[in-house]
């Protein structure tokens, strides 16, 4: 029997439970869809996928396969290719927390398939980690605890696919609309990408091959890149799956290795966002803690703009906004300083950078983008305290004392800065050798966030 297997933000053969199932159903044709709707909404993310796809192509070949790909919408895509190959089964991962699958067993039926959905190869199936009472745990500490004493599964191997006897056209792996949204970005971002499924386990090598054991210390300072995984975008896109990268770390774990408790913790947080989300669907869009729903948020405006523009003129701010623009990550400290400064000094809602990080972030998590804006926000689960105002310079002279950080992105003559310029929308009008002049002193930002602050406790 032919089956399909959708490679859906899993594009990796290790550890992927739909791709084992498709090899045991029959035999497999391999197939992603590039969704209109994703490029528009997250084209960072999907230029990321788009870069993986002729490896993942090559990976199959390999094993006498090949890869199939699609343009359109996911429904309409499933019911035609489903009925061109008489396809009776399809077999892919759950869209959760990237997308509805809302529709999609309609679709495969009008093409004669059944539809199967298989779970994420995440450290723990949703809901499966709870509280004594049976509720979601709202704080990360206790969750962190309870997941360490929960049995984790073991990762699959990769399958041996049986191919066959015809192949369906391809698409070709090139993603035309999602280099539209990109723009001139497209060929300056993908100069900082490292994609394939070998690419991030050789990166995990890396990582645990000596720098394992200062993680804690390091992790923190921006001007040290080497000091983390850098797997976040190939988690994000399905390359590498955080099973695999737990059951590497465990030696390490049992033995108690320097870095390793700290670095899965971390690791865990990308699971907690995901229960939260479970639990709470509209994490993306409503504040967690109801009464911060009438706090005194600004919707988007001319200082937001400069802020995404990396035009504060806040020197670790515009750093990082530009280290987003370019790379389509931000370091983990630098995405908090530069939350903190739109929510609390520009008083802007948190949605406003949860969209823009979702457009430009090659690691885009659903989950994580809106359990990270509410955590800094203040009106998240477990969330740093709304008075907890982050001073940019202060945060600059104690993780980039040097300025290294900020020079490479904001000197003039340096890469980073150049690479800006180039990938910066023409009617931008970047200017190099000009810095703006902040909106708001940082003082007086973090006066004025606090008395909004006192506002919605004393309720007005």
């Amino acid at each position: 029997m032919t089956v399909i297997c959708w490679f859906r933000r899993v594009l990796r053969l290790d550890d992927h439970p739909a791709l084992v199932a498709a090899a045991r159903d029959g035999a497999v044709i391999p197939l992603v869809i590039l969704d209109p709707a994703e490029a528009r909404d997250h084209p960072a993310s999907a230029m990321r996928q788009a870069l993986s796809l002729p490896l993942l192509d090559d990976a199959l070949r390999r094993q006498g396969s090949r890869l199939i790909v699609r343009r359109g919408s996911p429904a309409q895509v499933l019911a035609r290719i489903a009925c061109e190959t008489g396809a009776r089964a399809i077999h892919t991962t759950e869209g959760f927390p990237f997308a509805s699958d809302e529709g999609l067993s309609g679709a495969a039926a009008t093409g004669g398939a059944a539809l199967h959905l298989h779970p994420l190869a995440d450290l723990v199936p949703r809901g499966s980690v709870l509280t004594g009472s049976g509720g979601v745990y709202k704080v990360f500490s206790p969750f962190w605890k309870a997941l360490r004493k929960t049995e984790i599964a073991s990762p699959l191997p990769a399958p041996r696919l049986t191919a066959p006897e015809a192949w369906p056209a391809t698409d070709g792996t090139d993603w035309p609309k999602a280099r539209a949204a990109m723009s001139r970005g497209w060929d300056v971002v993908a100069r900082y990408a490292r994609p394939g499924e070998d690419q991030a386990h050789a990166r995990l090598e890396a990582f645990l091959d000596g720098r394992l054991p200062d993680y804690k210390q390091h992790r923190d300072f921006p001007w040290r890149p080497q000091a983390t995984t850098g797997l976040a975008d190939a988690l994000a896109v399905g390359e590498i799956s955080a099973r695999r990268v737990w059951a590497r770390l465990q030696p390490d774990f049992q033995s108690c290795a320097p870095g390793a408790d700290h670095f899965l913790s971390e690791l865990v947080w990308r699971e907690f966002a995901r229960e939260l989300m479970h639990a709470f669907p509209k994490l993306g869009s409503d504040c967690w803690r109801p009464e911060w729903a009438d706090f005194a948020w600004k919707p988007d405006n001319d200082t937001a703009e400069a802020w995404r523009r990396g035009q504060t003129g806040i020197g670790m701010v515009d750093a990082g906004m530009r280290e987003m623009f370019v790379s389509g990550q931000m370091h983990n400290r630098v995405r908090m300083i530069t939350a903190s400064y739109l929510t609390k000094h520009l008083l802007t809602d948190w949605r406003v950078g949860l969209d823009w990080f979702a457009r430009c972030l090659t690691d885009w998590d659903a989950a994580s983008n809106a359990m990270n804006w509410q955590w800094v926000g203040g009106c998240g689960p477990d969330a740093s305290p709304f008075f907890r105002v982050f001073n940019p310079d202060g945060q600059g002279d104690r993780f980039d004392a040097k300025r290294t950080y900020r020079d490479h992105w904001l000197s003039p003559d340096a890469a980073g800065a150049r690479d800006f310029a180039a990938a910066a929308p023409r009617s931008w009008g970047i200017d190099l050798g000009r810095r703006a002049m902040p909106a708001i002193s940082l003082a007086d930002g973090r006066a004025r966030a606090l008395t909004a602050y006192q506002q919605l406790k004393e309720g007005g």
